[in-house]
C-alpha cells in the first residue's frame, strides 16, 4: 500500500478560522457570566452547504496500483451540495460533556470516462459510460474536558473517534463489470475546544482536532476545524453560523478495500441550537 503526501488543510476557509480560534484563546480570560453554564443538553439543527475535492484509489489484490481517480472530475460527482447536519453534546457537569455529530455525504453519478481507469482488478476503459454511488456517513463522538473556565467562557481539551463509513460501487453496463467496496474507519483525534461569549447572547464557539498516525489498517492524516457565531434569541432557542474544514488523507489496508483517499470538505453552516 501506498502512502499519501501529507496536503494542505482544506481551502480558504481554514485562513479565515486559524485567526478566529486565535482570537478566542487571546480573549477567554475576562470577567462576565457565561450564558451557557446550565445548559445540560443541546441540540443544534441545519443545513451544511459543502464544497468537495476527492481523490480514491482501489488497488489490485495483487498487489497492483489502481488509478487515482478525481471522483468529482473523472466520474461527475457533484463538486457542491446541501445536506443535513445534526451536532450537539451533553454536559455531565461544568468541566466534562460528551460531544456528537452525525451527517451523510453520500453522492451518485453517470458519466462517461474520459480516461481508463483500474479499479480493484476492473479495467473500465476511456469512453465507457460508469454509474457510480459513493455511500459516506460521518458520526463523530469526543469526550471534551474544560480545564480553563472563566466567566466569559472556556477552554478545554478534546479527545474521541472520527467514524466515516465509506462505500463506492462503479457499474459499466456496456462491459459487464460491477465493483463495490468499503470499510468503517474508526479514526481517534484529538484537538482543542472552547467558548467565548461577547454578550449574554452572542457567543463565539471552535475546535480543532486532528488524526495524524497509524492506527490499525489505516494511516495518514486528518484535520477537522470548525469555528461559528450563536445568537441566543429566546431562552432555549439559539440561531447559529458557522465554517468547517475537514482535509482527510489516509491510506487504508483491508479487506473490502486497499487503496488511498484523499477528500476535503469544506463549507458554510447554518443551524437552529436548542439548549435545555
Amino acid at each position: 500500500m501506498r502512502k499519501q503526501e501529507q496536503g494542505p488543510v482544506g481551502t480558504g476557509y481554514v485562513s479565515l478560522l486559524m485567526p478566529l480560534v486565535a482570537l478566542m484563546l487571546l480573549e477567554i480570560p475576562t470577567a462576565m457570566a457565561q450564558a451557557d453554564d446550565d445548559t445540560k443538553f443541546s441540540l443544534s439543527i441545519g443545513v451544511f452547504l459543502t464544497d468537495r475535492n476527492s481523490r480514491t484509489r482501489v488497488d489490485g489484490t495483487a498487489g497492483m496500483d489502481g488509478t487515482e481517480v478525481d471522483l468529482e472530475g473523472d466520474l461527475g460527482l457533484n463538486r457542491s451540495d446541501s445536506v443535513f447536519r445534526i451536532d450537539g453534546y451533553y454536559r455531565f457537569n461544568k468541566k466534562h460533556r460528551l460531544d456528537f455529530s452525525v451527517f451523510d455525504l453520500s453522492r451518485s453519478a453517470s458519466k462517461v470516462i474520459q480516461k481508463d481507469i483500474e479499479w480493484n482488478d476492473t479495467l473500465f476503459p476511456i469512453d465507457t459510460t460508469i454509474d457510480s454511488d459513493f455511500d459516506l456517513a460521518i458520526y463523530k463522538i469526543a469526550y471534551t474536558w474544560s480545564f480553563m473556565r472563566r466567566d466569559k467562557g472556556y477552554f478545554g481539551l478534546t479527545a474521541g473517534l472520527y467514524i466515516a463509513d465509506f462505500g463506492t460501487q462503479l457499474e459499466a453496463e456496456a462491459i459487464g463489470s460491477l465493483e463495490s467496496s468499503g470499510f468503517t474507519a474508526p479514526l481517534p483525534v484529538i484537538g482543542l475546544r472552547g467558548q467565548y461569549d461577547f454578550t449574554e447572547k452572542l457567543s463565539f464557539r471552535a475546535s480543532g482536532e486532528l488524526f495524524a498516525l497509524e492506527y490499525e489498517e489505516y494511516s495518514g492524516s486528518l484535520y477537522d476545524i470548525y469555528a461559528g457565531l450563536d445568537y441566543q434569541f429566546f431562552k432555549h432557542v439559539a440561531i447559529g453560523i458557522g465554517i468547517n474544514a475537514v482535509k482527510l488523507n489516509i491510506g487504508v489496508s483491508k479487506d473490502k478495500f486497499n487503496g488511498d483517499i484523499d477528500w476535503r470538505y469544506d463549507g458554510g453552516m447554518v443551524f437552529f441550537k436548542f439548549n435545555f
